[in-house]
């Protein structure tokens, strides 16, 4: 007679696949990070796809299994980073009442990638024309969503501005919090030093008093 299935134990042929998507799912973002720092350090066109595999233990071809080729990765680095970027400024609008309140928690997230992800933003500044067409225009799109967020939030601080006046000053500010970054390589108390000092000088960028009409 057979042995009794008990209904809440796990299936093992559920369990595996499971395990083999999050060891997939591991190795793409471990190739990710790897191309990240490569293209950073060397520029996208002097990059092969052997040299990111090379990176993380496997062989060039090994990374089809991933991704469709190294502009494929490019693509995966810029739009992951975009679309993260906008869903976290959309939940901190959410979670923070708008204007000054929401404006500074956007600063803090901003500081926080940046500090994080300086691979990635040199990768954007450098390489964004690598990417194809389509891809380029879908990322701009995202990237242009974000500033937006940030423009409703400034307008708030700075009613009369307008919308064109909004973006460029959310330009500067995420331009200033972006460059800066680029120097924080010591220690993990410079960089908590030099974090605080950002938001401090962002926060007095975004709120600096703009033309008359927006003084008493």
């Amino acid at each position: 007679m057979p042995a009794a299935v008990d209904p809440s134990a796990p299936a093992a042929s559920a369990a595996a696949p499971t395990s083999r998507v999050a060891a997939k799912a591991r190795r793409r973002e471990d190739l990710l990070a790897a191309a990240a720092r490569l293209f950073a350090a060397r520029g996208f066109d002097a990059v092969r796809l052997e040299d990111i595999g090379a990176e993380v233990g496997i062989s060039g071809p090994a990374i089809y299994r991933h991704f469709a080729g190294k502009a494929a990765v490019l693509v995966a680095i810029l739009a992951t980073a975009s679309q993260d970027l906008l869903d976290g400024a959309l939940a901190t609008e959410r979670e923070h009442d708008a204007g000054e309140d929401a404006l500074r928690a956007l600063i803090a997230f901003q500081t926080d990638f940046a500090l994080a992800q300086r691979d990635v933003i040199r990768v954007q500044d450098r390489d964004m024309s690598a990417l194809p067409e389509d891809e380029r225009a879908a990322v701009t799109g995202t990237q242009r969503a974000y500033i937006d967020v940030w423009a409703r939030q400034l307008r708030v601080v700075h009613p009369s501005e307008d919308q064109a006046t909004a973006v460029f000053r959310a330009q500067a500010v995420l331009g200033l919090i972006n460059s800066t970054p680029r120097s924080v390589r010591r220690t993990a108390a410079d960089r908590a030093a030099r974090r605080a000092t950002l938001v401090a000088m962002a926060w007095a960028a975004a709120t600096a008093p703009g033309p008359a009409a927006d003084r008493p």
